[in-house]
């Protein structure tokens, strides 16, 4: 039972704000904000409890999507609720997001009103609500794979080069454009020793499809000829793209995948997660990033940190949105900095103790260096040792970590007018650690 559903901005700005029950004052938003940002970990726990209620969130696209319940709620369900929620949200608004939430917050209290009665859930169901929802969606920009919030494992912020708007996924097309979406989001997770040997490497993957079709009994995904599942099978000769394990949604029908690799499907409006996948203890190529750091203590009795990293990336990709986040000592007060370009930024962070360095865009085949020369009172070597490790948050457009491809996508029966078909991959840093 939800009494409240609220979701903030980065900041704590209310976005929107729907109570159910009546039961809980609206004092609550500012109260979870503070809660949440007076925690010094970089994760808050997703069920905190303040007096008697306990709020339950999730962070995506930015934004905080909270639920208030009572003791004898399912936090499980209540997660569970929140995700679905937002994944309606980009649906039909074409993206999670600070701005595309201000500009639909009508149509959101809509689907609020729809999918929750006095606190209960009635329905998440996109076949349910698209014969009640009503509001147009306003799309504040052309729909990019950068608007995909990072839902859970699975959900990500990416982008393509060439993308196009979308419509609302569980709306009936009104002479809209006929388009289908297949994109390939992967996340990894990294962790590189203070030697520069890689202690662990997992890519957990998933093959998306948005259909914007008014009529399409059935597509074919092709996916790599050497794809290999499991470490004991091997397809053709030479390099090959392998996957550990694989599970498919039940609407996919696996006759041809077994030896030509084609996923089949009648793809119903909106979003389907196809196929899952994972690779574990393994990476078809070098990691995308490595790190050189100096750390020693100047004649002023300043922390000096020189921070190099190379970005090993082909020199015609590039990752974006790189921020880099590495702690630094106990009771460090302030901080100089000398940045390799003018694009880049770096803070000190006393609450969390770290260096935020953010990166907008990293050229493969390229590195970047910043120095940092911190004041920490009473430096000693016991300091020293409290700096590292390093985090790397990124986004690499265009780019899977394990080279799983899309060959064709092929529509059945043939569409009578244009049909935009839209091919996009991106992978994630899930967790990338580098030891210093």
């Amino acid at each position: 039972m939800i009494s409240q559903v609220f979701v903030l901005s980065s900041k704590g700005d209310r976005l929107v704000y729907k109570d159910f029950r009546g039961n809980a004052g609206s004092d609550l938003v500012s109260g979870f904000y503070e809660k949440v940002t007076a925690l010094t970990g970089d994760q808050p726990p997703v069920v905190m409890r303040h007096k008697e209620v306990h709020f339950v969130h999730v962070r995506q696209g930015g934004l905080y999507l909270v639920a208030t319940t009572t003791a004898d709620s399912s936090p499980f369900v209540v997660i569970e609720f929140l995700n679905r929620f937002a994944a309606l949200v980009k649906d039909y608004c074409g993206g999670l997001s600070e701005k595309s939430v201000q500009m639909n917050f009508a149509l959101i209290y809509e689907l609020l009103d729809e999918m929750l009665d006095y606190g209960y859930v009635q329905s998440t169901s996109s076949d349910v609500l698209k014969n009640f929802i009503q509001t147009e969606a306003v799309s504040p920009r052309p729909f990019s794979l950068f608007d995909l919030a990072n839902v859970g494992l699975f959900g990500a912020d990416t982008q393509q080069s060439k993308v196009a708007p979308s419509s609302a996924a569980t709306r009936p097309i009104q002479g809209g454009k006929s388009e289908i979406f297949v994109d390939v989001i992967e996340r990894m997770t990294v962790v590189i020793g203070a030697n520069g040997v890689l202690m662990k490497a997992d890519v957990q993957g998933e093959v998306k499809v948005k259909c914007f079709l008014p009529s399409c009994s059935e597509i074919r995904i092709g996916l790599n000829e050497d794809l290999s599942v499991g470490a004991s099978q091997l397809r053709g000769y030479g390099t090959t793209v392998r996957v550990d394990q694989c599970s498919f949604h039940p609407a996919v029908r696996l006759e041809e995948f077994d030896s030509h690799r084609i996923l089949r499907l009648s793809p119903s409006q909106g979003e389907q997660s196809v196929m899952q996948y994972q690779l574990a203890d393994h990476l078809p190529s070098a990691p995308p990033f490595r790190l050189f750091p100096a750390i020693e203590k100047d004649s002023g009795g300043r922390l000096l940190m020189y921070l190099k990293i190379r970005c090993d990336l082909p020199p015609k990709s590039a990752a974006v949105n790189v921020g880099a986040t590495i702690r630094v000592p106990k009771g460090c007060v302030s901080m100089s900095q000398e940045l390799s370009s003018p694009d880049q930024s770096a803070e000190l962070s006393p609450q969390s103790r770290a260096v935020l360095w953010t990166i907008p865009r990293f050229q493969g085949g390229t590195q970047l260096s910043a120095l940092f020369k911190l004041d920490v009172p009473a430096l000693s070597s016991a300091s020293m040792m409290e700096v590292g490790p390093l985090g790397l948050s990124f986004e690499l457009p265009k780019t899977t970590a394990t080279g799983l491809h899309v060959r064709f996508l092929r529509l059945s029966p043939v569409q009578p007018g244009p049909a935009q078909r839209w091919v996009r991959y991106v992978t994630h840093s899930d967790s990338y650690t580098i030891r210093v």
